[in-house]
C-alpha cells in the first residue's frame, strides 16, 4: 500500500514520520493538553519516547490507523487517528489533538476530523465512528457537533465524565435536518 496523503480544506493528514517525534512529545507533556484528553502529562525523558516512537512507526498496530495533521502550506500542528477498530461491527473510535495552540478555533481541527471521516467512510466500508469527550469540553462538542456527531450516552472514567458521541455513513449523505435529535 502506497503513502496515505489526505487532503482537506485547511489540512493534510499524512502517514505519521520520526520527524513529528519532538512536536508529539511536547504536546504528551504539556498539562493543559493533558488535561483535555483526560489524560496525565507524560514524564519520560524524550530518549526514551523516542525508542517507543520509533517502535510504533516500525510495528504498526493493524487495530488502529494514525495521521499528522498538517496546515496546508506544511506545518505540523496535531495528530489524528481511528483505533479499536471492529470490522465485524463495521465501526472504530476517532482521536483529534490539535497540539499547535497557534491553529485552535480556527476551523482546523473540523476540517481534519471531516477529512478523516471522509476517508474512513469511502475506504473501509465502516457505518459507525464514535468518540469521547470530556463533558466540559464545550468546544470539542462544537467541533464534532460540526463535523455531524450527535451525542449517543455517557460514562465515567474514574473522575472524568465523558460524553459519547457517535456519527455514522449514512448520515452523512443526509441534509443536518435530518439527523437524529440528542
Amino acid at each position: 500500500m502506497g503513502k496515505i496523503m489526505l487532503k482537506g480544506t485547511k489540512v493534510v493528514l499524512r502517514e505519521k514520520r520520526l520527524e513529528d517525534a519532538t512536536n508529539d512529545y511536547a504536546w504528551r507533556c504539556d498539562e493543559e493538553l493533558a488535561r483535555l484528553d483526560a489524560a496525565w502529562p507524560m514524564t519520560i525523558s524524550f530518549a526514551d519516547y523516542l525508542i517507543s516512537y520509533k517502535e510504533e512507526l516500525r510495528y504498526q498496530d493493524s487495530r488502529q490507523r494514525r495521521f499528522a495533521i498538517e496546515s496546508v502550506d506544511g506545518k505540523h500542528i496535531g495528530n489524528c487517528m481511528y483505533y479499536d477498530i471492529d470490522e465485524r461491527k463495521k465501526q472504530a473510535e476517532l482521536g483529534i489533538l490539535i497540539g499547535d495552540r497557534d491553529y485552535w478555533n480556527q476551523g482546523y481541527g473540523a476540517d481534519a476530523v471531516t477529512t478523516l471521516l471522509n476517508h474512513i467512510f469511502e475506504i473501509t466500508g465502516f457505518e459507525r465512528i464514535y468518540l469521547s469527550t470530556l463533558d466540559w469540553n464545550i468546544r470539542a462538542h462544537k467541533c464534532f457537533e460540526k463535523c455531524g456527531f450527535v451525542r449517543c450516552g455517557n460514562i465515567n472514567r474514574g473522575q472524568n465524565h465523558l460524553i459519547i458521541m457517535e456519527t455514522r455513513a449514512s448520515w452523512l449523505k443526509r441534509p443536518s435536518s435530518l439527523l437524529p435529535d440528542d
